[in-house]
């Protein structure tokens, strides 16, 4: 027979106390488990020297191509406005949240660009410093063409085949302003040396205000074979610099397919890339000023090739 309580007292489901809590405390303790192996972790230098690793011992030739890593909120949102490829945004964990950090947030996700929270000393090492304000925006490496493919997509275009070819360029800003011109004058690529110049980074893209996503570039390790090439295929080749045969004013450059050689404003074409130009040319400025920018200059004689081309359809 059940055990009755005390006449009339009051029914209640009351426990006593309990000792312990229950398992909670236990289970906040718990870890997320093993931290991955640097090598594991996609975004980690560590994994792309792995993949590169495996790539060459199954025999292939493989030139080792980083990412690269804009940070700063400022620098991020110029590139996300800019439309400058990216594969990852960082977010360190425990970053105050801002009308910049919630830009570029918005604007990563707008993208489809995947935004990884990581912890604050994984971007330390990912950066090199703790100069990042808690974000930095991958950018794989830039797909360069070859001079081959450049010649043989302008021979399909209605006007003929006009490019830009940089000498001795080490300024990712000239880069993307060069990059800028010949796109706006209706130009089809620019060829850079592989060596001792200027690739196609974030810096690049920001100036060149996005065109970079439509003009080829190619990238190649000798110059003068270059110029012999684009000969061969029927390209007239000039050279800028100072004391020319010719001056802008005086040279059709409208008619046939041309390359123009820019170099540096300091050092100029280099000798054997003179050599190796059909004509060289001087824009005619104002006797106290001794040199133009090197963008500048390929922008002057880009936009009066494109309208000599104008005139004479």
């Amino acid at each position: 027979m059940a055990k009755q309580g005390r006449p009339g007292a009051r029914k209640t489901n009351k426990k006593g106390a309990v000792k312990g809590s229950g398992g909670q405390i236990r289970r906040g303790l718990k870890g997320k488990g093993p931290t991955p192996r640097a090598e594991d972790r996609e975004y980690h230098a560590a994994h792309k020297r792995k993949k590169l690793a495996e790539r060459r011992a199954q025999g292939r030739h493989v030139k080792e191509e980083t990412n690269e890593l804009v940070v700063g909120r400022n620098p991020v949102i110029e590139c996300l406005h800019a439309r400058v490829p990216a594969s990852a945004l960082f977010v360190a964990e425990g970053t105050g949240a801002d009308d910049r950090l919630s830009e570029a947030a918005t604007l990563a996700a707008s993208r489809g660009i995947p935004i990884i929270e990581v912890p604050r000393f994984e971007l330390d090492k990912m950066t090199g410093n703790g100069m990042h304000q808690g974000i930095g925006l991958q950018i794989p490496p830039y797909k360069y063409t070859d001079v081959h493919t450049l010649i043989a997509d302008a021979a399909r275009e209605v006007e003929p085949g006009m490019f830009v070819v940089l000498d001795n360029i080490t300024d990712p800003r000239n880069l993307g302003a060069v990059i800028r011109s010949v796109a706006a004058f209706g130009g089809h690529g620019v060829v850079i040396p592989e060596r001792r110049a200027a690739g196609v980074t974030a810096v690049t893209w920001r100036t060149s205000a996005g065109t970079a996503a439509r003009l080829p570039v190619a990238r190649e390790t000798n110059l003068t074979r270059v110029l012999k090439q684009f000969k061969d295929n029927g390209y007239q080749v000039v050279g800028l610099d100072a004391g020319g045969d010719f001056t802008l004013d005086t040279y059709d450059g409208g008619t046939d397919p041309v390359v123009i050689v820019v170099g540096s404003e300091g050092k100029g074409i280099s000798r054997l890339v003179r050599e190796n130009c059909d004509v060289i040319m001087s824009i005619p400025m104002e006797g106290w000023v001794n040199s133009l920018n090197a963008s500048v200059a390929a922008g002057v004689v880009l936009s009066e090739f494109a309208r000599q081309r104008r005139a004479s359809n």
